[in-house]
């Protein structure tokens, strides 16, 4: 039991290392890189104590080069959920039970795990299995993972430091009680802190976890749980598992346990879900926490007042980091009369500038997309575009899969504002542009409060003080994450909790304390210290 009312360490957010020339981080990166890439490896799944290793190998490969064998991973079936399951409850009376500065010590300690000895690692990982450029790895991988680990410990020290009041003679607690059952982790590929956090949340509030990886992250997924063991992650508290997701759905949404979907992906999925979990409501010890961060399709608005360079600029970055497969990435961009042909030409500057190939060569801005499905479905929406009267392609198009999966930043301008690459949600390296009338800002940010069903982030880029404001008014429900002279991506934890409602998720903002306040169930306790001793009152008195 604690002997003492503990401060934890404050969090500062994790310095960015640049990678530079010349510079030790460097060289150590690409040293590992190559070491990574130069073996195969073979990924079990973690249930309890044991790594588990079936005979159905599942191939992993590098987007950049699809023909590079990473390892295996290993494929579950339904029996192994049920055995994740059985081995996070045997470990939730422990864990719940462990004192929370004991919590808060291991994860401290896999965040300073990651900032040193496995940092270099990390992000090669991440490089070779989801085609992220360094930098793009760096500010994930490393830099948002250390600061969800150690802002997380912060914020459940403020929690638990939330208590009621008291009146004489009594003494009112509040205990902030991990869930009862088990949590279920569904994780994206596209953010390796985002997989680990989603584990890592609600585990820390005392909760037993059963993770789910995407298929194309596992082989960071690895490297996650390496650091978990290494800074001594008591077994069966978090169970990774690689199994077909309805196979995982089909045991979890009908366990009487089940408490918890902390969830990143897709909006179809998330709704699917929801409905399943919702059709099994009375199975239910309690009704479980429905936590989800889905799709965007995210804008950027400028006014005629705006510096051209800086929205040429947010719109290069905004759109194509990553091949813009962030939920959070400009898709949708609505530019001035008068300043549309500046700004549209030097983005036309920019992305012919970009280098494109393997992460490897960090000279190149732009990798692969994550695997031959979303490749497919992003070149299916450039063929389309090229075949519509009403919309044309002002720079990129074209795309190669024969080595990776390589599409060219693509720059769509269309005279409709509902064209469908303006509407859908398409995770890849395309944006698109309207132009509108530049005395008509405030019909047109009507226009882009109603154009999409998904609300997650935006940006207004404006000189005019009046015109920002009345922007971040209009479109306060259009965007979760909204900025003002910058791009919609790039979240960092402490400063600007993620979360988007709509069709983009529950808005429970991850990197917050309002994410972790939902991993617990509080429960009031009321001390009376001289109980009455007569069950009558004043008012009973006779006169």
């Amino acid at each position: 039991m604690p002997k003492g009312v503990y401060n934890v360490p404050l969090p500062d957010n994790e310095p960015v290392l640049s990678y530079g020339v010349g510079t030790k981080e460097r060289e150590e990166l690409k040293a590992v890189y190559k070491e990574l890439k130069s073996k195969e490896i073979d990924v079990p799944m973690y249930i309890g104590s044991e790594e588990v290793r079936t005979d159905d190998k599942q191939k992993m490969t590098s987007p950049h080069d699809h023909q590079h064998i990473l390892g295996y991973y290993n494929k579950g079936t339904k029996n192994h959920v049920e055995q994740a399951i059985d081995a996070a409850l045997a470990a939730k009376s422990d864990w719940a039970n462990l004192p929370w500065e004991q919590r808060a010590a291991i994860f401290l300690k896999a965040a300073d795990l990651l900032a040193g000895p496995f940092r270099a690692k990390m992000n090669a990982a991440t490089m070779l299995g989801q085609s992220k450029n360094a930098f793009q790895a760096e500010v994930d991988a490393a830099c948002e993972l250390i600061d969800f680990l150690k802002f997380n410990v912060q914020y459940m020290n403020d929690i638990y430091q939330q208590q009621p009041e008291s009146n004489e003679g009594m003494w009112n607690r509040l205990e902030y009680r991990p869930l009862e059952g088990f949590v279920f982790a569904l994780t994206p590929f596209n953010f390796t802190s985002i997989a680990a956090n989603l584990c890592a949340a609600p585990a820390l509030m005392g909760n037993v976890i059963v993770w789910k990886p995407a298929e194309t992250q596992v082989y960071s997924a690895q490297v996650i749980m390496e650091i978990f063991k290494e800074a001594g992650l008591p077994d069966g508290v978090i169970n990774m598992v690689t199994v077909h997701g309805p196979d995982a759905g089909d045991v979890i949404f009908k366990h009487k346990d089940f408490t918890g979907l902390h969830f990143t992906g897709s909006t179809g999925v998330f709704r699917h879900l929801w409905k399943e979990i919702g059709d099994n409501i009375a199975t239910y010890r309690s009704y479980p926490r429905i936590v989800g961060e889905t799709g965007g399709k995210d804008f950027i608005v400028a006014h005629k007042s705006a510096n051209v360079a800086q929205v040429a600029t947010g719109i290069s970055r905004g759109a194509f980091e990553f091949q813009g497969q962030k939920c959070s990435a400009a898709s949708r961009v609505y530019l001035p009369t008068n300043i549309a042909d500046e700004v549209i030409a030097k983005v036309k500057t920019d992305v012919e500038s970009f280098k494109m190939g393997s992460p490897e060569d960090f000279t190149n801005f732009i990798n692969a997309v994550i695997d031959e499905k979303a490749f497919d479905k992003i070149a299916g929406y450039i063929d389309f575009v090229k075949a519509q009267n009403d919309a044309e392609i002002v720079v990129g198009g074209g795309y190669d899969k024969s080595k990776g999966y390589f599409i060219e930043p693509t720059v769509v301008k269309t005279t409709n504002p509902k064209f469908k690459t303006m509407c859908e949600e398409i995770f890849g390296p395309i944006i698109t542009i309207y132009v509108y009338d530049e005395n008509e800002f405030e019909e047109t940010l009507d226009l882009v409060d109603r154009t999409s069903e998904y609300a997650l982030t935006g940006a207004i880029f404006s000189k005019d003080r009046y015109a920002a404001t009345l922007a971040t008014k209009k479109l306060e429900n259009a965007a979760g994450n909204f900025y003002i002279n910058d791009k919609p991506t790039g979240a960092v934890v402490g400063q600007q909790p993620f979360g988007g409602a709509r069709g983009s998720g529950t808005n429970d903002k991850a990197g917050s304390p309002l994410n972790l306040i939902r991993w617990t169930s509080p429960r009031t306790i009321k001390e009376t210290f001289v109980p009455p001793t007569d069950y009558r009152y004043p008012f009973m008195d006779e006169a």
